[in-house]
């Protein structure tokens, strides 16, 4: 649906659906704040079943590593009492070390949900709480990313909005290919370049 330049599209409300579902959840539930298992669905939600499940599949495990690193940020946390030092050069460290191991496993779709992750409980853990807090908020992005998973799953888009929506993705597609042809023809002009000087010079 479209009302003047902005349109209101399927996914967009889906998306609304599943923060108001985990807001929901965690207020009939009596858990904490619902910010973590909210971004997770935003993050999570896809335009289909199957991207969705692709996508949080992924996402399951970044978050997995992300809380393990968070856990183990926490732990280091208990024992040194330099809170900013910790922050200042552990957490760039661990930021490095989850995209080498995310990169390794083939995992690349889930290297930003594993970041955002594991800052998410870091910085959001205080010293008087436990790791089981940490622990918990893990289980939190794994909420939102069922919610998002299963609101698709039960809404599924019309062909029209799913044909829409293609027609986007390939438009963006193209624009990407665009820009790598540009970037090519500008690697081979400056190779070219550099074989007709060094054909200019005289042999030593």
């Amino acid at each position: 649906m479209h009302i003047g330049r902005f349109r209101i599209g399927m996914r967009t409300m889906k998306t609304a659906l599943a923060v108001m579902i985990c807001i929901l959840l965690f207020k009939i539930t009596d858990r904490r704040e619902p910010l973590i298992a909210a971004l997770a669905a935003v993050f999570s939600l896809r335009q289909d079943l199957t991207t969705t499940v692709s996508f949080g599949r992924s996402r399951v495990l970044g978050n997995s590593m992300g809380g393990l690193f968070a856990i183990f940020y926490f732990f280091i946390k208990q024992y040194v009492h330099q809170d900013f030092l910790l922050e200042l050069f552990l957490l760039p460290l661990l930021v490095a070390l989850i995209i080498i191991l995310s990169d390794g496993i083939n995992n690349n779709a889930g290297i930003v949900s594993a970041i955002a992750t594991m800052l998410l409980i870091t910085l959001s853990v205080t010293r008087s709480e436990s790791i089981y807090f940490a622990l918990q908020r893990v289980i939190d992005t794994f909420i939102g990313t069922f919610v998002a998973i299963a609101i698709n799953f039960l809404i599924r888009p019309p062909e029209k909005e799913k044909e829409s929506e293609i027609k986007e993705d390939l438009v963006v597609l193209k624009q990407k290919e665009a820009k790598l042809q540009e970037m090519l023809k500008e690697v081979q002009t400056q190779i070219k370049a550099q074989q007709d000087s060094s054909k200019d010079e005289p042999p030593t």
